[in-house]
């Protein structure tokens, strides 16, 4: 098949889901199909990155977006009543450059990333298929607690169109896909909607146990200009890693993960480290005794998880976290639901190393057998023919 492959953000670097989620899915569905790719970007995107989606890629084609422009159009969607984030992608310039590479491509089916490529996906022709990835509302209704007036009304404000945007779109595409069971039911759907799981993976040719010598008790990655992120950050800092140093006062924690934040870089101190922007990862779970996901807010599934898990890195995380991961507690990890039960966590496993050998087999073991990218993405391939066929059909 030919695809058109639509996304609102470039793929690479992976420093983002959403751009590691479209990696892989591209580089899967190339060995099979010819890929070309549209994406919008508000920055100039380095040859370097162009270069590294070739292999995959027949054609590349790049939407700059004026953040200016963006602004305006999101102010504007406030007026309108409709979705902010949809609003600031929606260029009409965009659109235009877009079906142009439809009308050059021909392709047997687009496939969108997130509802924010809605305006696009709506003007395509050709049959089409939207990965939701996750339910951005629930994500959105998860972060507006605690917030000053003004921000919560606009919140509250997204809140709602982004259920009407999401609940609009089950009936505009060909097929439906999403990243968890967990976020589809959380989505807002017409009655006989049918939302397709398809699962991220973990890369094993990257992400595999490395014998280096431990650095710090406990990690947590990220990229720290992600809210979720920055508020696991300070609720670990904050609130968790007090009750643990009363019994181990030497403990040590590392925030590693890209443009931390003034709140996350305030979290530094001799105890804690915080990295910022680092060329790989990798090491940073590798010297680490521990990994813990300590999240409060946000949707999907948490990547980092898989990663640490694929490095043989024992895991806590919460119950949140766990629901669209679906690990069992105390076989491939640990779950704690507040800063007693994580800081309880904590010190089980730093006093146990056999504990901790356990826990970091069974999760290898178990992302080993259900998150490869090939096996997450080939699903994908087969929504993406039906919904050629379905179109064909009619």
């Amino acid at each position: 098949m030919k695809l058109l492959v639509v996304l609102p953000r470039f793929p690479y670097p992976l420093d983002k889901g959403d751009k590691l989620r479209a990696f892989h899915q591209i580089k899967q569905l190339s060995a099979n199909n010819d890929i070309y790719l549209f994406a919008l970007s508000h920055d100039n995107v380095p040859p370097d990155a162009i270069r590294q989606m070739q292999p995959y890629c027949k054609d590349i084609r790049i939407a700059k977006l004026s953040k200016l422009a963006a602004a305006a159009r999101a102010l504007c969607s406030l007026l309108c009543r409709r979705s902010l984030q949809i609003g600031y992608w929606s260029s009409s310039r965009a659109i235009r450059q877009c079906l142009d590479f439809e009308a050059l491509v021909r392709p047997d089916v687009a496939y969108l990333q997130m509802v924010r490529t809605l305006p696009l996906g709506l003007r395509l022709a050709s049959p089409k298929v939207l990965d939701f990835q996750d339910a951005l509302s629930m994500n959105l209704q998860r972060r507006m607690a605690g917030h000053n007036a003004l921000r919560l009304f606009v919140e509250n404000f997204e809140f709602k169109m982004l259920r009407s945007a999401e609940y609009d779109a089950c009936s505009s595409f060909n097929g439906l896909t999403i990243i968890s069971e967990v976020d589809a039911e959380a989505l807002p759907q017409p009655r006989g909607t049918h939302i397709n799981i398809v699962r991220n993976g973990v890369d094993f040719d990257f992400f595999h146990p490395q014998a280096i010598e431990k650095r710090y008790d406990i990690v947590f990655c990220g990229n720290m200009q992600y809210n979720p992120n920055i508020d696991a950050s300070r609720f670990l800092v904050d609130e968790v890693m007090p009750l643990v140093w009363r019994s181990r006062p030497e403990a040590s924690v590392c925030l590693a993960g890209a443009t931390p934040t003034a709140a996350v870089r305030r979290l530094s101190g001799p105890r804690v480290a915080v990295t910022g922007s680092v060329p790989d990862i990798r090491p940073y779970y590798a010297q680490s005794r521990l990994f813990i996901a300590p999240m409060r807010l946000g949707s999907g599934l948490q990547n980092k998880l898989l990663e640490a898990m694929a490095m043989g890195i024992p895991c806590i995380t919460t119950p949140l976290a766990n629901a669209a991961l679906g690990a069992t507690p105390d076989t491939h990890l640990l779950l704690g639901n507040n800063p007693a039960q994580l800081a309880q966590a904590i010190l089980h496993l730093l006093d146990d190393e056999q504990l901790r050998c356990r826990l970091a087999a069974n999760a290898s073991a178990f992302v080993h057998q259900y998150f490869s990218w090939q096996a997450a993405t080939k699903p994908l391939e087969t929504i993406l023919l039906n919904a050629k066929k379905q179109v064909e059909i009619r």
